[in-house]
């Protein structure tokens, strides 16, 4: 008889939105316990996740799995680079923009059933002044957010929504310096995101044409926009066209230098933290293990994908009517019309 793999699950119990216990309830009637053993942890500070799968690693663990949002995998994750551990997901979280990258779904018992099935892909992460991460970073408007965000007290995409139309309009851009393999340019910029991964959260691509796996990062330059432009941002991003918009500059690089005139917040999947004038990113290649849906997996259909879209904007057992693209318009339209009163003030 072959040994058990061991799985131990780690649970952020403030992530999200999710109820937790039905999570937990789940992954005990449908986790395969002829394959796995299982263990559940709870996290208790901030920091707690990275030191549980650190411990985990060292002794062999087959997979610990992330019961959270990007924060959680975040500090999971990188005790596990260059390790043998593996990465497993359930996302809770309030975007979860590593795990719809991977096209892990938001529905738990779907997410529990990839972890059975235990494909397993190694995925490239980054460095952000030495500070790993997995999804995305940056600076400017959208690391200022994040601080907003974490300040808050309340989870989810509608509080960060709040937080990005109260603030864009009274933002100021500021100007980088960018050094990257190749070249050393000057932009006055609303932001700057490196993406490792495509999205920020909640189908939100900042970096549509971004790998996991080609050992580069995604750079997007956002300049300045006026408030006619925010409509067209606002659906680009959504529909992984925002690299056709002429106020955004792409391009792709191993390593980029920023430089900028004071010390400020940067962000790093999603977490805001101070840095210093020069800023320092780069992506490793094939460093994390990852438990991922299976190669060749029949493409989710539209009413699927509007489910998981919207998993963290709706308490479970409401009823879903509307599709993925009709929600975004609304999603647009209300913005249009917020700042329009703004506007008028």
């Amino acid at each position: 008889m072959n040994e058990k793999k061991k799985i131990l699950f780690v649970v952020n119990p403030i992530s999200g939105t999710q109820n937790k216990k039905f999570i937990l309830n789940q992954i005990q009637s449908r986790i395969d316990q002829n394959k796995y053993e299982i263990e559940v942890k709870y996290t208790e500070r901030a920091g707690h996740a990275k030191e549980i799968a650190s411990q985990a690693a060292s002794m062999g663990v087959y997979c610990v799995t992330a019961i959270g949002g990007d924060g959680t995998i975040n500090e999971i994750a990188r005790s596990l680079v260059h390790t043998d551990t593996v990465l497993g997901i359930i996302p809770c979280g309030s975007g979860n923009g590593l795990a719809r990258h991977l096209q892990i779904p938001m529905d738990t018992r779907r997410a529990i059933d990839i972890i059975n099935r235990g494909e397993i892909s190694i995925i490239d992460y980054g460095k952000i002044n030495d500070k790993p991460f997995f999804c995305t970073c940056g600076v400017g408007f959208d690391a200022f957010v994040s601080l907003k965000f974490a300040a808050a007290g309340r989870r989810g995409i509608l509080t960060y929504l709040e937080k990005t139309l109260h603030e864009c309009l009274n933002y100021k851009p500021e100007t980088y310096e960018v050094e990257s393999d190749d070249a050393k340019t000057k932009y006055k910029a609303f932001l700057i995101a490196c993406g490792n991964a495509s999205q920020y959260g909640n189908n939100a691509y900042i970096a549509p044409q971004a790998s996991l796996q080609d050992g580069l990062m995604n750079v997007t330059i956002l300049e300045p926009f006026t408030v006619l432009d925010i409509p067209s941002l606002a659906f680009q991003l959504f529909n992984k066209t925002l690299n056709q918009n002429s106020r955004i500059k792409t391009f792709k690089s191993k390593k980029i230098h920023i430089h900028r005139t004071n010390p400020g917040v940067v962000h790093y999947d999603g977490d805001p933290v101070m840095m210093n004038e020069d800023i320092d990113i780069e992506i490793i290649a094939k460093g994390l293990k990852v438990i991922v849906p299976k190669k060749g997996t029949k493409e989710l259909n539209v009413l699927q994908k509007a489910y998981d879209y919207f998993g963290g904007l709706k308490p479970r057992g409401e009823n879903l009517v509307e599709d993925l693209a009709q929600k975004n318009r609304q999603i647009i339209d209300r913005n249009i019309d917020f700042f329009r009163r703004l506007t008028k003030k």
